[in-house]
């Protein structure tokens, strides 16, 4: 997951394909225009370890876009094939914003990390 946050931050679209499943992969990615990308919480992660063939990541990213401070909230599901893991797909949270802060501080992601 880290790694896929990082190839976003870089618009490096050739490494998120190679690590997108071939089941679920596009054929093409266009990252334009490219977010101001701020941070990478990991919030949950089930299964994923070297003994496992599927996992679990429930993580938010906040970016800028066009001068306002947003998030993605998603529970990403990721397959082991070969030794090498795989992006499956994911589901997005659309009430992220109002959701608790993952930071801990007891507010609204939005009055929070989200500002």
């Amino acid at each position: 997951m880290r790694s896929r946050y990082s190839a976003y931050t870089r618009n490096n679209s050739d490494y998120l394909l190679k690590s997108w499943h071939p089941a679920t992969r596009p054929t093409t990615l266009d990252l334009t225009p490219t977010p101001e990308w701020l941070g990478l919480i990991i919030c949950r992660r089930e299964a994923g370890s070297e003994r496992d063939t599927h996992g679990l990541v429930e993580f938010i990213a906040r970016y800028k876009a066009a001068g306002k401070t947003a998030i993605i909230h998603e529970i990403s599901r990721f397959a082991k094939e070969e030794q090498r893991w795989y992006y499956v797909d994911g589901t997005i949270s659309q009430s992220a914003q109002n959701s608790p802060c993952p930071c801990g501080s007891h507010k609204k992601f939005k009055r929070c990390c989200g500002k």
